[in-house]
């Protein structure tokens, strides 16, 4: 039976594609194991509440500004597609989603932040992760 899956998976992917795909799953969980709490602690305390967030590179070239405003929102889909793959492969996946929406721009983002940031699994984690760096929790209107 098992070999028969493995065969059936085998004749759907090739070995250099499971190869790739374990590696970016070892990656991926590695770098969002570093990344999203490096993030997550440096937004403020009412980055949630707060619906006039400062644009980014608002004070440069405009050029400037739109070549940051792609590389964030390029990195914020990595980030989102990702945490998909990590539903299924190893990875903090709803951790890493919620991180690539607060990256990508959007009609309708700040509410669906705020729905997504408001589940209470999700908040109690970031929470947590926050007050052991010694920042307060955040805080919603």
């Amino acid at each position: 039976m098992i070999d028969q899956l493995v065969q059936l998976a085998e004749s759907w992917i090739s070995k250099e594609a499971w190869i790739g795909l374990i590696a970016f799953s070892v990656v991926a969980f590695v770098g969002t194991l570093l990344a999203i709490p490096a993030i997550l602690i440096r937004l403020p305390p009412d980055y949630f509440q707060n619906h006039h967030h400062k644009p980014w590179f608002a004070n440069h070239h405009p050029i400037v500004r739109i070549l940051g405003l792609a590389i964030k929102n390029i990195m914020g889909i990595i980030f989102l597609l990702a945490g998909i793959l990590m539903l299924v492969l190893p990875g903090q996946g709803l951790l890493t989603m919620l991180l690539g929406i607060l990256f990508i721009d959007f009609p309708g983002k700040h509410r669906l932040e705020k729905k997504l940031i408001q589940h209470p699994s999700i908040l109690k984690t970031i929470n947590a992760l926050r007050e052991k760096a010694g920042k307060p929790p955040f805080t919603f209107e």
